[in-house]
């Protein structure tokens, strides 16, 4: 070996042996929220938490429902024609709609949790006044301010499903004895009790980062650790630099813009099937639509607009019951088709089975037959929604993504609108025509989604 090379191996050699030295970093420890989040792990917090915000779930579908099981009640108090019935609903979703849009904007600048407590305290304040309402006119204003109130919330299956039989269980005993107005005081509960338990809830520290307040989030963090007996991170808190958030446009934007379309006719859809078929059910059963029966008249003295007024009995409130229990009857077997045969085709078939579903009303069934029925049109609206929103969590990337539940949630709220219109006039003037409507509707969701320009089975999130 050549000397100056030696001289080099040799230098190499002694450098490796020497015992290294690293000059700790001047500057301080710093983590961000999610890295204090994975410190800190799952524990008492998070169930508590969960069961709180799950639990607007079951207020939310409370007053929902409330409006299929009061409605033959207000028809009869107040004599009103079909539409109007209809109209109680749809005020309710628009106040659903637009104020879902509003309170998101003043949830980014005010904090998650103080609108939280203002809407619920808003949506209970207006619940219970409802029951007070001395005319038609001012219950249609009452119920759509509880809309606004009630818009936009978390919501889980199993607290939606529960808040759904609680309120048809109570209508069946509170409604024949005490009166509608009691149901809906006894519906505002579960609202009032959760704006004294939202004290328990600390606001968002990812919030109180994006707003310049890390004291503050670092103080939320800690409580939740002390919560869950653990600790978080040394040093103090530092965010980086958010995304840009995307807009409407990259929604329309030529890579998305059909996949966009196709999933905002999907949504339309999907909403107008699953309000459809909860009002349809009240009025096929409060008014005895099915095999050619017709229902009561009871016409008004001195008016010759016909006003229907027949109230629920407790088999009504049983086909209720038994046909809400449907919505998680799919479930088992929803998970394993957007799992094996991909989110386009398993949509595709539960909105197809959906429509031909709609058609089996036109047949003059016998009881039993009719809640078999709708114990599969609720299961089935209900795998339904729960595939599109898979899908459109998927299908966007992150920059895009909340803009593109927005949009999609806003348009499912216009389905939400229309649905009493069929469910509750057209169907009551000719069935065929009402459940021919939904019916193809659904079709026309099929197709769309069967066409869906992007499967999103195995691929990972953008």
């Amino acid at each position: 070996m050549e000397p100056q090379l030696t001289k080099y191996v040799s230098l190499v050699k002694m450098e490796e042996m020497a015992p290294r030295f690293t000059e700790p970093s001047k500057g301080p420890k710093t983590y961000s929220v999610e890295e204090a989040v994975e410190t800190i792990g799952f524990g008492r917090f998070h169930i508590m938490l969960f069961l709180i915000m799950g639990s607007t779930g079951i207020a939310e579908a409370m007053e929902i429902m409330l409006l299929a099981v009061i409605s033959s009640s207000i028809r009869c108090e107040w004599r009103l024609q079909s539409w109007q019935v209809a109209l109680v609903t749809m005020m309710v979703f628009l106040g659903y709609m637009i104020f879902s849009i509003v309170l998101g904007l003043l949830a980014d600048r005010y904090g998650r949790l103080k609108i939280l407590f203002i809407s619920f305290l808003w949506g209970a304040y207006f619940s219970l006044l409802t029951s007070f309402a001395p005319t038609y006119g001012w219950f249609v204003f009452l119920r759509c301010m509880v809309g606004c109130g009630f818009s936009g919330h978390a919501q889980g299956l199993l607290f939606w499903l529960g808040g759904s039989l609680l309120i048809i269980g109570l209508g069946s005993v509170v409604t024949p004895t005490l009166g509608w107005r009691w149901l809906v005081r006894f519906a505002s509960i579960p609202g009032i009790i959760l704006i004294l338990v939202f004290k328990f809830v600390p606001e968002s520290a990812r919030f109180n980062v994006s707003v310049g307040r890390q004291q503050a989030a670092m103080d939320t963090l800690g409580k939740i650790a002390k919560m869950n007996r653990s600790k978080i991170p040394e040093g103090t808190i530092h965010e980086p630099v958010s995304e840009t958030t995307g807009s409407l446009l990259d929604l329309l934007d030529r890579k998305y813009l059909r996949t966009s379309l196709q999933i905002w006719v999907i949504w339309l859809g999907i909403a107008f099937a699953y309000y459809g078929v909860i009002l349809a059910s009240s009025e096929l059963l409060e008014n005895n639509l099915l095999c050619g029966t017709g229902r009561v008249v009871d016409v008004v003295e001195g008016d010759y607009s016909p006003c229907y007024c027949n109230m629920l009995s407790p088999s009504d409130y049983q086909t209720m019951i038994i046909s809400t229990v449907g919505e998680i009857a799919l479930n088992p077997f929803n998970i394993l088709g957007i799992n094996l045969i991909g989110r386009r085709w398993t949509l595709g078939l539960t909105m197809t089975t959906t429509g031909i579903f709609f058609l089996l009303l036109i047949i003059c069934l016998s009881r039993t037959g009719l809640i078999a029925i709708l114990f599969c049109l609720r299961a089935l609206v209900s795998a339904n929604f729960n595939t599109i929103y898979i899908y459109t969590a998927e299908v966007y990337p992150t920059v895009m993504r909340a803009i593109g539940m927005g949009t999609s949630g806003s348009l499912c709220r216009v389905g939400a609108m229309a649905a009493p219109f069929i469910a509750q006039v057209l169907l009551s003037t000719s069935i065929i025509g009402g459940v021919c409507l939904f019916a193809i509707i659904c079709f026309i969701c099929a197709l769309s989604a069967f066409t869906l320009p992007i499967e999103t089975k195995g691929r990972a999130l953008q």
